[in-house]
C-alpha cells in the first residue's frame, strides 16, 4: 500500500492509515480496455463516496505468471485518477505493481489520489476473483513514517 508521503513531500506516513479504508464492502470491477482504466467504463458503476474499488483487468492474466517486470501493463491515467478523486472513493486497488503508468502518469496518478486522500493497493493477483461485491480486509503493516508498507489483501464474497 502506498502512504501520502509516498508521492506528497507534506503527507502523511503510512501508520495514519485508517482502518476503515483498508476493511469493509468493496467492489471488483472488470474492466475491458486492454491499454487504460477509462472513465467512460467507470461511469455506469456510480461510484461513490467511501467506496472501495479493486480493478481487474488483463494484467491478472497476462502479468503475474511473469519473472520479469512489464512494462506495458493496464494503468490508471491522470485523468481517470482525477475522477476517481471526483466521486470520493477512499480506497483504490490495481492489479499490478503501480496505479499509474510506467513512462506516462505514473508520479501524476499517485498524487491526485493520494492528494484526495485516496489510499491506494498496488500488486493484487485478481486472476480468480469474479467482479461483485465482496468484503475486503487489507491492513498494511505499520511501519512509522513510511511511504508505504507490505499489505495481505483478502476478499470475501459479500451476502
Amino acid at each position: 500500500m502506498d502512504a501520502p508521503i509516498h508521492f506528497l513531500p507534506d503527507g502523511a506516513g503510512i501508520e495514519s492509515f485508517s482502518v476503515s479504508a483498508g476493511v469493509g464492502p468493496a467492489r471488483v470491477i472488470a474492466i475491458h480496455d486492454p491499454e487504460l482504466i477509462r472513465i467512460p467504463e467507470l461511469k455506469p458503476h456510480r461510484l461513490a463516496k467511501g467506496d472501495r474499488v479493486l480493478f481487474k483487468t488483463r494484467n491478472s492474466q497476462e502479468c503475474w505468471n511473469r519473472s520479469q517486470f512489464r512494462e506495458r501493463f493496464v494503468y490508471i491515467p491522470l485523468e481517470t485518477a482525477e475522477y476517481l478523486a471526483d466521486c470520493n472513493v477512499q480506497t483504490v486497488g490495481v492489479d499490478y505493481l503501480s496505479v499509474g503508468g510506467y513512462e506516462i502518469d505514473g508520479p501524476e496518478t499517485h498524487r491526485a489520489l493520494l492528494k484526495a486522500g485516496i489510499w491506494i493497493i498496488e500488486g493484487l493477483n485478481l486472476k480468480d476473483v469474479e467482479p461483485g461485491d465482496y468484503e475486503l480486509i487489507c491492513l498494511p503493516l505499520n511501519i512509522v513514517g513510511s511511504d508505504g508498507a507490505p499489505a495481505r489483501a483478502v476478499l470475501r464474497r459479500a451476502g
